[in-house]
């Protein structure tokens, strides 16, 4: 079997109560990868902008003609000749994420050869679903957050995952100001209103439900830490990237001095960026995106390591199906997993994209046990809304 061509999908969700974005004209990025055998695999890499995904997009492009008319299944050679060939530009970054989008249709396609989901090619299931973690919209209030974070609660869901410092983003972005992004700082009233919402849904979910902190590695070192242990006599199961990523000495600052435990690997590429994390004690659990950080044969790579370390891992997904379902395929195979994000408790919003529909129950996900991924994209609705001049 060879390969014959790999599709960059460039897909821009309408807004609309049931189509599939969380927000109204989010882009995707899907790879499509093509066989002599009439075997397709499919990938994405869906980043957090227009910008990061046509880049993505470009380089997909050009990679695309690099392995043609290889053997699809032997996916390490192939993530290590990408991998590679641009080390002296960068291995992290873009690079890791094409070798993800690649990778992940690499396993799919030798799923669907074999006859066997990704997770059996893995090593077998370790358990029999995948526990979900899952945001819900915060609102303007703290009596609207704790209104709105029932709705997954009553989903089943057991932990949910928000952002209370989301007002003071708003009001300097109205004003026109970059926000903590420039200096790293929050005022008093942006945490006086974080903890207020917080306060708020701990009363409404009660003690069992875990809450977890994302803080988007916004913060310098001392404001991280103050907004960390603000939040702690709620009893917040972690606090999220307290600090941009490209500094270990000030996450390790932050860890000395704060009673929370913390979270970080979302925007860590590859199992090189985690060795640190790991070795210097730096986080409580890591949460690699499988799309991001080096597809599944990284993620099972990066998973090992953290099971040496007895760190539990909860791959982040801010995206599209294939995302959900990949980072699921090597959690079934995961001894140390915790919770897989997902962006809602209900992921109907997929529907448009794929055929047949992500089973969720109870704040599980099943995982089919088709051979693949377990799923096929609705290529109608691709294009009918990819992007002009970047779709298939």
């Amino acid at each position: 079997m060879k390969i014959t061509k790999v599709t960059p999908w460039l897909v821009t969700a309408p807004a609309g109560a049931r189509g599939p974005a969380w927000q109204p004209g989010r882009q995707y990025v899907f790879v499509q990868v093509d066989t002599d055998e009439g075997i397709t695999g499919w990938g994405e890499i869906t980043g957090t902008g227009a910008l990061p995904n046509r880049a993505v997009v470009a380089v997909v492009r050009e990679v695309g003609p690099f392995i043609e008319g290889e053997d699809p299944t032997r996916i390490e050679a192939i993530w290590n000749k990408i991998f590679r060939a641009m080390t002296y530009v960068g291995t992290r970054g873009i690079t890791s994420c094409v070798v993800s989008g690649i990778d992940i249709a690499l396993w799919d396609i030798t799923g669907k050869a074999r006859g066997l989901p990704i997770y059996e090619l893995l090593g077998g299931p370790v358990r029999d679903s995948i526990a979900l973690y899952t945001h819900f919209p915060l609102g303007d209030t703290p009596e609207e957050a704790a209104r709105n974070v029932m709705v997954p609660v009553k989903d089943g869901v057991r932990a949910i995952k928000t952002d209370p410092f989301m007002p003071e983003w708003s009001r300097l972005r109205r004003q026109g100001l970059p926000g903590a992004y420039l200096d790293g700082g929050m005022s008093a009233r942006g945490e006086q209103e974080g903890a207020d919402f917080i306060a708020a849904i701990r009363e409404a979910v009660g003690p069992d439900v875990e809450i977890l902190i994302d803080a988007h590695a916004m913060y310098n070192v001392p404001t991280a830490i103050r907004l960390a242990n603000r939040l702690a006599p709620y009893n917040i199961t972690w606090f999220e990237e307290p600090v941009p990523p490209e500094s270990y000495h000030a996450l390790r600052q932050v860890r000395e001095q704060v009673s929370t435990r913390i979270c970080v690997g979302e925007r860590l590429h590859t199992r090189f960026d985690f060795v640190p994390v790991l070795e210097q004690r730096l986080a409580d659990f890591i949460m690699p995106d499988v799309t991001w950080t080096g597809g599944i044969t990284e993620l099972k790579k990066i998973s090992t390591l953290a099971e040496a370390y007895y760190v539990p891992v909860s791959p982040h997904d801010a995206s599209g199906p294939i995302n959900v379902l990949a980072g699921a395929h090597v959690m079934m195979t995961v001894p140390n997993f915790y919770k897989l994000e997902t962006i809602r408790s209900k992921m109907d919003s997929y529907d448009a994209f794929i055929q047949t529909p992500l089973d969720t129950r109870d704040g599980q996900l099943y995982v089919p046990k088709l051979p693949g991924l377990g799923l096929e994209m609705n290529l109608d609705y691709l294009r009918a809304h990819a992007e002009p001049g970047w779709g298939g």
